[in-house]
C-alpha cells in the first residue's frame, strides 16, 4: 500500500500513529514519506499558518479554497513524485478532512467539495484511509493537556467537532478503503490495528 492517509478529529492521535507507522515501515527497506495537510510544502505551510490563525475569521468556502490550494501544491510537488519513486506516503489528513470539516462540520455541499478536491488532486485518492475515532470529550481532554494555545480549528465548539466526527464515520461507510480504529485506547493497540489494516490492504 503506497499511499495511506490518517484522518480524525483533533486529539485523535494521528501524529502518534504516524510516528509509529514510520518506525515500523522502515524495515520494509522502502523510502517512507510522512507529510501533512494543510502543509507538506513551503507554499502549503504558509497557507497552513493562515488557515489555523485564531485571530482570523475565515468563511467556509474560503477554508475549502485555501485547503485545496495547499493540496494542489502538495500533490504536485511532493506526493506524486514520491509515489513515482515507489515510496510509501503516509499523510496526516487529505481529501476526507475537507469533506468532514467543511462539509459535515460547516454545512457546505459535499458534492461541490468533492469536485473541488478532485480538481486539486487530479483524481488522486489514497489506497487506504485510517479513521481514528475518539469521542469529542476525549479529544477535548487530550488537547487540554498539551499546554499550548489553541489553533482556529481546535478552538471550535464541541458541537462542531461532533458533526465532524459523525462526518468521518459516515464517509467510512462509503468505501472499503476506509478502516475505522478505536483511538480512545492506548497507542500500542491503535498501532497494532493500523498495521493489521495495512497488512490486509496490501
Amino acid at each position: 500500500m503506497s499511499f495511506v492517509t490518517v484522518e480524525g478529529i483533533e486529539g485523535s492521535g494521528k501524529s502518534t500513529l504516524l510516528a509509529g507507522l514510520e518506525s515500523r515501515l522502515r524495515s520494509t527497506g522502502r523510502e517512507i514519506i510522512v507529510t501533512r495537510e494543510p502543509g507538506g510544502t513551503p507554499a502549503g505551510d504558509a497557507i497552513r499558518r493562515i488557515f489555523l490563525e485564531p485571530a482570523l475569521a475565515i468563511a467556509p468556502l474560503t477554508e475549502a479554497l485555501l485547503i485545496n490550494a495547499a493540496r494542489a501544491q502538495h500533490v504536485e510537488e511532493k506526493i506524486r513524485p514520491a509515489l513515482r519513486r515507489r515510496a510509501i506516503v503516509l499523510c496526516d489528513r487529505f481529501v476526507d478532512s475537507t469533506l468532514a470539516y467543511q462539509g459535515y462540520g460547516r454545512g457546505m455541499d459535499i458534492e461541490v467539495l468533492r469536485t473541488l478536491c478532485d480538481v486539486a488532486t487530479g483524481g488522486l485518492l489514497p489506497g487506504l484511509t485510517l479513521v481514528l475515532d475518539v469521542p469529542v470529550e476525549v479529544s477535548r481532554s487530550r488537547i487540554a493537556t498539551r499546554n499550548a494555545s489553541l489553533d482556529r480549528m481546535e478552538a471550535e465548539e464541541a458541537a462542531f467537532h461532533e458533526r465532524v466526527r459523525s462526518g468521518f464515520l459516515e464517509l467510512a461507510k462509503s468505501s472499503p478503503r476506509y478502516r475505522v480504529i478505536d483511538a480512545s485506547r492506548d497507542e500500542d493497540a491503535v498501532l497494532a490495528d493500523a498495521l493489521a489494516a495495512l497488512s490486509s490492504a496490501v
